[in-house]
């Protein structure tokens, strides 16, 4: 018995001293990558998703066949005015850096099929769009036309100035608008930065985004003093929100830690006169997420970002009816390639209908329906006003990007909140009730396309950041 309890004694001694040596042993100083994406896993705030399904499904099912789409003559061609004076402010520093430039298209480098129309999306639709927009020029709807024609005319001007567009519509009919080959001028860092570019973000964030004068946000470069009020009262008030306001801080959030990504990963590195090199900064990619620099604030943003992704991702899963009809092609003037890209949009649609973890946005605007729908237009009316913001960005590849991404997220919004009338569309013919114009559906990918870049980005960063500290 003796020795039974002197084995037993020395061995949990032996234990104790191991567990202790263990213990006293400095431990490894954390990487930069543990910083940035510690917190960013598991499932997302108001979501039943988690951020390692959406990478996944990204990453090695959509982003290879969304980029290929992407590249296609109907997708990289987008119709902008850059020109549109700033509706806020007229003290607008205009950015002098050749990488703030756009290069537009000439006239003979966008095929016919895409000039000859912006709303319609066959050879017949875009006859027929012709003949109404010469019938509109002539100030009245010409009875001539078929009676057909005539209801035509009427609805895509209401169409127009629909009440369920959130972002203010490009006047792409003015001399001053340019189709942009949106390859040629990719989203990269251009080196505008400092108070311009932080007085467009402070008006988003300050005066759309629901949020008191009284309560300041985290890190905000703008703010004269945060005086009291601390992260925990932004947060606490953030929390306090109903879900839609909650919801539409984290879209901009999550739209302006997307931007942020692109800019660090494709980041000028090296400028001599034989050529320029872009790639990934990871000391920029760390002065805007990683948690310690940030002060705990990188990590949600990146957790904003995912949240992004998944409305974006919703809302595409929403209008695949709107896509699968027989009337509706991406109609360049190529008829081969037309089909082929038409087909390969519907197998992206059809992956990202096949997602398992959606997001559940039945419970927006869901309570009393008067206050739903008074707090639906206060939604959309905030978002409008964003993107009329855009047209005060100094640079103008910055202001490309912006209208394109703003107005992207705009038309996902409207998708989301169309459902009914997507359900009720003819399966062939004219769909009066709910529409896309060319405009919204080509922002409305590439946004989408944005955001599914930053998401590979970040496991690009991830493995970049593991040996750092």
């Amino acid at each position: 018995m003796d020795r039974r309890w002197g084995f037993l004694i020395g061995l949990l001694s032996a234990v104790w001293l191991l567990l202790r040596s263990g213990h006293d042993e400095p431990r490894p100083p954390e990487t930069a990558a543990q910083r940035c994406f510690c917190q960013v896993s598991g499932y997302l705030d108001d979501c039943t998703c988690d951020v390692e399904t959406i990478d996944k499904f990204n990453n090695y099912r959509l982003f290879p066949r969304l980029q290929k789409l992407l590249e296609s003559d109907y997708f990289r061609y987008y119709k902008v005015n850059l020109k549109r004076p700033c509706p806020f402010w007229k003290d607008i520093s205009q950015c002098g850096r050749r990488d703030c430039a756009v290069k537009p298209c000439q006239s003979d480098e966008v095929p016919d099929g895409i000039k000859s129309a912006s709303y319609k999306y066959s050879e017949e639709g875009n006859n027929l769009i012709e003949e109404c927009e010469q019938a509109e020029r002539l100030g009245a709807v010409d009875e001539s036309l078929s009676e057909e024609t005539q209801k035509a005319v009427l609805q895509w001007t209401k169409h127009d100035d629909s009440s369920d567009n959130f972002c203010e519509a490009d006047d792409i009919q003015s001399p001053d608008a340019e189709y942009v080959d949106l390859l040629l001028n990719p989203e990269r860092y251009t080196g505008y930065k400092g108070p311009d570019a932080w007085r467009i973000w402070n008006v988003i964030y300050e005066e759309n985004c629901f949020k008191p004068q009284t309560i300041k946000r985290p890190l905000n470069p703008l703010a004269s003093s945060q005086g009291e009020i601390s992260e925990n009262t932004f947060y606490s008030w953030l929390e306090g929100l109903c879900v839609e306001k909650r919801a539409f801080y984290r879209l901009i959030s999550g739209l302006h830690a997307s931007i942020n990504v692109h800019l660090s990963a494709r980041y000028l590195l090296q400028d001599t006169w034989l050529e320029q090199i872009w790639g990934h900064n990871v000391t920029e990619f760390q002065q805007r997420f990683d948690g310690i620099l940030t002060e705990g604030e990188g990590p949600r943003r990146l957790k904003n970002l995912y949240f992004l992704y998944l409305i974006e991702l919703k809302a595409l899963s929403k209008v695949v009816p709107f896509f699968e009809r027989p009337d509706f092609q991406l109609f360049t003037g190529n008829k081969v390639q037309d089909a082929d890209n038409k087909m390969l949009l519907l197998e992206i649609l059809h992956e990202i209908k096949s997602f398992p973890l959606h997001f559940d946005e039945n419970s927006f605007f869901a309570g009393d329906k008067k206050e739903a729908n008074k707090l639906k237009e206060e939604f959309r009316l905030h978002f409008r006003n964003i993107s009329r913001i855009m047209d005060c960005v100094g640079c103008f590849k910055c202001r490309l990007w912006g209208k394109l991404q703003t107005q992207g997220l705009g038309t996902a919004l409207k998708i989301l909140f169309s459902e009914k009338l997507i359900a009720n569309m003819p399966e062939s013919g004219p769909s009066y009730e709910f529409q896309l114009t060319r405009q919204e559906i080509v922002s409305l990918f590439n946004a989408f396309g944005r955001i599914s870049t930053s998401v590979k980005e970040l496991e690009n960063f991830r493995n970049l950041l593991q040996n750092v500290r």
